[in-house]
């Protein structure tokens, strides 16, 4: 997965204290990581260990990364 400025890359904890909306997005393929209270996972693991086709996934992948350009990230 390729999110936009390497967001992937950062723990979910940080990428939903910056950006709660990505939360939502989430929450929509039920990912529920805006409950989680470790927080350490990496994004682009959140998404890939949660056994969602492949479709999901690039949804996801393309939500997130349309949210991060409408906030000019």
């Amino acid at each position: 997965m390729q999110f936009a400025n390497d967001i992937g890359n950062q723990a979910i904890q940080d990428v939903l204290g910056t950006y709660p909306e990505i939360g939502e997005i989430l929450a929509r393929f039920d990912i529920g990581c805006v409950t989680c209270k470790v927080g350490i996972c990496l994004l682009k693991d959140v998404v890939s260990i949660h056994g969602l086709s492949k479709e999901d996934e690039a949804k996801i992948e393309q939500e997130i990364n349309n949210y991060l350009k409408t906030k000019g990230a």
